[in-house]
């Protein structure tokens, strides 16, 4: 039982479970305040019932990710001792950066955004749910500024083998830092609109006619269409950026072999490392060239070119990084077509009873956690990407992990994995189960404080 294996395995379950949960919260609260403001505008009541049932699975999204992200952050102690100790003086402050400016913010403020309707008047429970939405932004500021640095490493200098920061701007925005962030903020801005895409659909097929129900499908959709072509464009950003700093990664990326010109963009083949080269191979002739290098004469790495005189590998396990690649686009596509689909049918026929037929609605109930796939197939695709490094050129993996047994991590693993497949099943469950409840009536459909009323401008037309 391989203990770097392991732990490498026990630490991607970690936070491929943790990450499901700040995607959402990331921009649902954004979505809450769009909510809450179009209430405070219009005073239409299917605005506040819309934000009151969404803000239910924000609090249930939220206090997953905080007890996960717990479970997470001490296994830099118990698997990784190494990372600390080698370049704990620039991630240590990081992290704390983090606590400091957004996790207090959250923390302070979330009580007032979920239990603040009647207690406190509108305009600061609005603030509140500002500052919330503010406060998860910086989380995902400050988490997503340490991994870039781990993969583009720059403002440090090392003494007796312990990085030690020289130029704190340079660290913060770091190359790859303003790539990697706003991919990451519109997968989650994706993984939502397809969120309140499907739990909308699947309450219109339960037969509720809610206006806060069409309101937010049509908000998911809409969303979803303006986003994802941003998304496409930030993506091939951040794949020149990674070209330019980590070409292994892109080579693996690409499934190519050889350094060189005029070579395909595979849809489909099946690497094989233990004979170098491909087998099965589809794809479009020129396309990686041209996508990358813009010219079909660009000359694309080679994964090749990253193995030592020794044959020791220097890049990393090609299958998964080339098939969590492919995943991740084939998602972005899916999504493309379905939200751009149903806006068109709802655009001609101007109602959504008429416009989405029942196989529409079956298919964004399907695609309601499509942005957890994408994100876990691009979060699989960068991070096993790096490999072999764990700070690209200056920490290997193997010289960070500590000195556990293989048997312990295995069993802790295994409980691990009992548990996230326990919790995750009861998140999508008890998800569903507000949706079914809501759509069946058996919440109060009006509960609405006086005080948030009251500070909302009356409907156009309303008798003064």
């Amino acid at each position: 039982m391989d203990a770097l294996l392991l732990s490498r395995i026990q630490f991607g379950a970690n936070i491929s479970f943790h990450i499901l949960f700040p995607t959402i919260t990331i921009a649902l609260g954004w979505v809450l305040l769009f909510f809450k403001l179009r209430f405070n505008a219009t005073g239409h009541e299917k605005w506040m019932a819309a934000y009151r049932f969404w803000v239910k699975i924000f609090a249930l999204s939220f206090a997953m990710g905080v007890v996960s992200g717990i479970t997470m952050s001490f296994q830099f102690g118990t698997n990784w001792p190494g990372f600390m100790e080698t370049v704990g003086n620039i991630a240590g402050p990081l992290l704390a950066y983090e606590v400091l400016t957004a996790f207090f913010l959250e923390a302070v403020f979330l009580g007032i955004m979920l239990f603040g309707f009647s207690r406190v008047p509108g305009w600061l429970h609005t603030w509140a749910t500002v500052l919330v939405a503010f406060g998860t932004t910086m989380s995902a500021f400050w988490i997503l500024v340490l991994n870039s640095w781990m993969h583009t490493p720059v403002g440090f200098e090392m003494r007796d083998g312990v990085a030690h920061a020289t130029d704190w701007l340079a660290i913060i925005f770091n190359p790859s830092m303003p790539y990697r962030l706003s991919h990451k903020l519109l997968a989650s801005g994706l993984t939502v609109a397809f969120l309140l895409a499907g739990i909308s659909a699947f309450r219109l097929l339960l037969r509720d006619r809610s206006e806060d129900v069409r309101a937010a499908l049509r908000t998911g959709l809409v969303l979803a269409a303006l986003l994802i072509p941003v998304q496409i464009v930030a993506g091939d950003m951040h794949g020149l950026n990674t070209l330019e700093h980590q070409p292994r990664k892109v080579a693996a990326m690409e499934g190519n072999w050889q350094t060189g010109p005029n070579k395909p963009l595979l849809l489909f083949a099946v690497p094989d490392e233990a004979e170098r080269t491909n087998h099965l191979e589809l794809g479009i002739p020129n396309g990686a060239s041209l996508i990358l290098k813009h010219s079909a004469e660009g000359i694309i790495p080679g994964l090749d070119d990253f193995v030592a005189e020794d044959g020791t590998v220097l890049h990393p396990p090609v299958a998964p990084v080339f098939w969590s690649f492919r995943v991740m686009v084939g998602t972005g596509l899916a999504m493309l077509i379905v939200s751009w689909g149903a806006l068109w049918l709802l655009y001609r026929r101007r109602s959504v009873e008429e416009g989405l037929s029942k196989p529409w609605l079956y298919g964004l109930v399907g695609m309601t956690f499509s942005g957890w796939v994408a994100t876990l197939a691009g979060w699989y695709t960068t991070e096993i990407g790096r490999q072999p490094w764990l700070v690209d050129g200056v920490l290997s993996t193997a010289d960070a992990v500590g000195s556990v047994s293989g048997g312990l991590v295995l069993s802790t693993l295994l409980a691990y994995l009992v548990i996230y497949a326990l919790l995750l099943t009861a998140y999508i469950s008890v998800v569903f189960y507000l949706a079914r409840k809501a759509a069946t009536g058996d919440v109060p459909e009006d509960t609405t404080p006086r005080s948030v009323i009251e500070t909302a401008p009356r409907a156009a037309g309303e008798v003064q």
